[in-house]
């Protein structure tokens, strides 16, 4: 009877442990799904304010232009490398964002399958005890039923223990 519960319990714990390492696992995936959208808006709106700036510099390089061609053409250089600049230092926060969110995403996977795994050997390991046990306690009660009945003899080699008569 003990055995029967014990197997039971077993395999609640392993079911318990399956659906809660996929839970984590589809929490993961959302949260991962979240962060690299958030990356993407994040580099769309910088990209988008990268654009507007350079908007506004070539209007302010055209007024500059009317009063001097030789001013104009320095201020408008010197604000699209800036913009460019800025546009190239968004982009690479972006990506070393993305690539620190899936790398933690990974980590956390990685870490939840450790996790499971774990569970699932600790199960195996009482379900191989548990099944010791009861051969154990089944070898013992045959050992008794055939010692009550004298069926069982004496091992020469050890006059404590009792030996199976073969019928």
């Amino acid at each position: 009877m003990a055995s029967h519960e014990q197997s039971y319990r077993a395999g609640e714990t392993k079911g318990r442990t399956q659906e809660k390492v996929g839970q984590t696992m589809e929490s993961m995936k959302d949260k991962a799904q979240a962060a690299k959208d958030k990356t993407s808006e994040t580099a769309h709106s910088a990209k988008g304010t990268a654009h507007d700036k350079a908007g506004t510099a070539k209007y302010k390089a055209a007024d500059a232009a009317q009063v001097t061609d030789e001013k104009a053409h320095g201020a408008a250089q010197a604000t699209k490398e800036k913009a460019s600049g800025a546009a190239q230092a968004t982009k690479e926060k972006a990506s070393g964002a993305a690539q620190a969110t899936k790398e933690k995403a990974s980590e956390m996977m990685e870490s939840a399958k450790e996790t499971a795994q774990a569970g699932q050997e600790k199960t195996g390991g009482i379900l191989q005890k548990t099944g010791e046990q009861v051969k154990s306690m089944a070898q013992g009660a045959a050992d008794a039923v055939k010692h009550t009945f004298g069926m069982a003899d004496t091992d020469e080699d050890h006059p404590t223990a009792t030996k199976t008569r073969e019928l």
